[in-house]
């Protein structure tokens, strides 16, 4: 009896972030792609770890679905992107469905060799610019 109500309080407990890695908070451009469909399309990162990000792209799209994403960022004066492949993991569509603006969370499969260093190396020049 005891364990169950144990259970039961830890399914109410809400806020408590269980992600593996920190998220940060940016508005970086990204263009994606879907097997099958029209090449590129774009949208905008909110938040990235080194497991995923948090998207707003311009199409529906389902839960389980993998597209190969391309994100776009300054590093000095230079442009550079961290390319990769992610599965659709949630999606919330009831957003801004009117402005075309649905929200996504991906997580990342499988990425060309040095890109998630590169991620990291992002993650980490935004963990620094943050820093109080």
């Amino acid at each position: 009896m005891k364990r169950e109500k144990k259970t039961e309080q830890k399914k109410r407990v809400s806020g408590i972030d269980k992600r593996k890695h920190p998220r940060f908070f940016v508005e970086l451009p990204l263009d994606y792609s879907r097997k099958g469909k029209k090449p590129d399309f774009g949208g905008m990162v909110q938040n990235a770890s080194e497991s995923g990000i948090f998207v707003y792209l311009p199409e529906k799209i389902e839960v389980g679905e993998t597209v190969k994403v391309e994100i776009y960022f300054a590093k000095g004066l230079e442009l550079n992107t961290v390319e990769g492949t992610a599965k659709i993991v949630w999606a919330d569509l009831a957003g801004k469905e009117t402005w075309r603006e649905h929200r996504y969370g991906l997580e990342f499969h499988s990425m060309p060799r040095g890109m998630i260093q590169k991620l990291r190396n992002l993650l980490k020049d935004l963990g620094d610019t943050h820093k109080p």
